[in-house]
């Protein structure tokens, strides 16, 4: 009878709760379905701490985890850190000696949120793909230019390291693994029974310009993004844009940066590339008029645009991500 795989997730004082539990949950599901088979379970999980105490969630959850990292030995074949307050847990150096030993000696090495951070800061990134908490993304990529931030993903894998962006995407993230461990079956129903996607509608994007829209506060900009989202097909080039805000080029850039957190060129080409994600997903509309309705001037361009962000074409997007007629269930071609 094979071992479990066991599983460490490091937690500290300040951790986001649902970057703990959202994992814990998957994996749990997974062993209760492999039980239901007359199978044994496929994980083992461990909270380590830096440590042995009770650690208390930014929400007030507290957590009592099984070790300390002092006693926390392998083999351990996947590493997760979660995210949170992060600030001093990463500066706490033996705690990232702890993690550069030990990724040396697991088979997975993951991080959920704003624990890229601390992945980062033990310099187990360096050179890799990775991604964050869309609200850190700028402050992670300044500090850690060694690191290629990919903005839009929900989970980068990039060789035997994950990351994954903010919050429930640790679900998502735990799922991929269950998926590499168990297969497709295991993991979908895992996903159903915790009433989740397998795999996210909408190529697994972290941004949306209809919430960004909406976060923008009153004041100079007033509802100029939320007319953006409206009118995709409109000319949307920054002079236009400036001109209609009333403001000069310079300060228009100045603050639709600082109020966005994105260029206007790039708010523009992924508010289009949004809307016309959700165009193919609904699957009723061809290619071109597809592309004229959300502003791209020609299928070409459409194409080009999802090849560069989501590197995928439309017709394979279509494929893979359109819904059923009936219900509205996501569907995922063989």
């Amino acid at each position: 009878m094979p071992a479990p795989r066991r599983v460490a997730i490091l937690v500290f004082d300040g951790i986001q709760s649902l970057d703990v539990t959202g994992p814990l949950e998957v994996f749990a599901a997974a062993n209760k379905l492999l039980a239901q088979r007359g199978e044994p379970p496929a994980y083992a999980i461990e909270l380590v701490a830096p440590r042995r105490r009770a650690v208390t969630a930014n929400s007030g959850l507290r957590l009592l985890p099984d070790r300390a990292i002092a006693t926390a030995r392998g083999p351990y074949d996947t590493l997760l850190v979660a995210g949170g307050s992060v600030a001093r847990v990463a500066a706490d150096r033996v705690v990232l000696g702890w993690l550069r030993a030990r990724a040396r000696r697991v088979r997975r090495l993951a991080s959920v949120c704003s624990g890229a951070f601390i992945l980062a800061e033990a310099g187990l990134l360096r050179g890799r793909r990775a991604t964050t908490h869309w609200a850190s993304l700028a402050d992670f990529a300044r500090r850690y230019p060694e690191v290629t931030v990919e903005p839009d993903a929900i989970v980068v894998r990039d060789g035997s390291v994950s990351t994954s962006a903010g919050v429930t995407s640790g679900i998502d993230l735990a799922l991929a693994l269950v998926e590499e461990d168990l297969g497709h079956a295991i993991a979908l129903e895992a996903a159903r029974w915790l009433v989740v996607f397998l795999k996210r509608p909408g190529g697994q994007s972290q941004f949306s310009s209809h919430l960004i829209a909406q976060a923008v506060p009153p004041g100079p900009l007033k509802d100029l993004p939320q007319w953006v989202v409206g009118n995709l097909r409109a000319p949307l080039s920054f002079s236009a844009l400036a001109a209609r805000a009333a403001m000069s080029p310079r300060n228009f850039a100045r603050v639709f940066r600082r109020e966005t957190g994105v260029t206007p060129a790039k708010f523009v080409e992924r508010a289009r590339l949004e809307a016309a994600r959700r165009e193919l997903e609904d699957g009723a509309r061809g290619f071109a008029e597809i592309a004229n309705r959300c502003g791209f001037g020609s299928a070409e361009q459409m194409r080009r645009t999802f090849s560069r962000h989501l590197r995928i074409v439309p017709v394979d997007y279509r494929r893979h991500f359109t819904r059923q007629p009936a219900g509205g269930a996501l569907r995922r071609s063989a």
